[in-house]
């Protein structure tokens, strides 16, 4: 298997120290971007939502306890796959969550609802095209009891 080498082009800056699985939607985060890469946000201000794609650098993949598990280790929850499920602990340390855009300035981009810990290196920026990204869409039922308390 060949690797794939990122570097990243920023990161999160927050008040969020741990991990958690609830209540992302209320929190602010700032994106402070490297110094090369700042041009890179001309225009994203007359967007409303973003994707934002980082590595998370403080999650630990064992394909025995997450290939095939409980969303958020609940018990009411199926066990299905990790390909399934948008959790932390994955094969490969993607995370990606689309955000609302609070602000943007020369070297910062201000979002809330990421669901990213204080220090996450940031991948990449999409700027939200709902011609692209909200589709009508079918989810098992579980999907809506799981996110109850996400957002």
């Amino acid at each position: 298997m060949e690797n794939i080498v990122m570097s990243p082009i920023g990161y999160v800056k927050n008040n969020v120290s741990e991990r958690k699985d609830t209540a992302w939607g209320g929190d602010i985060s700032s994106i402070i971007l490297k110094a090369e890469y700042c041009l890179g946000l001309t225009g994203l201000e007359d967007f409303s939502h973003a994707i934002v794609l980082f590595y998370l650098d403080k999650a630990g993949y064992i394909k025995e306890k997450h290939l095939l598990r409980r969303p958020q280790n609940r018990e009411e929850m199926p066990e299905v796959g990790i390909f399934s499920q948008r959790c932390k602990d994955r094969p490969n340390k993607i995370g990606m969550t689309s955000v609302e855009i609070v602000s943007v300035s020369d070297d910062k981009l201000v979002v809330k609802g990421l669901d990213a810990v204080d220090g996450t290196p940031v991948l990449d920026i999409k700027p939200y095209y709902p011609v692209y990204d909200k589709k009508e869409a079918k989810v098992p039922e579980w999907v809506e009891r799981l996110m109850e308390q996400y957002f």
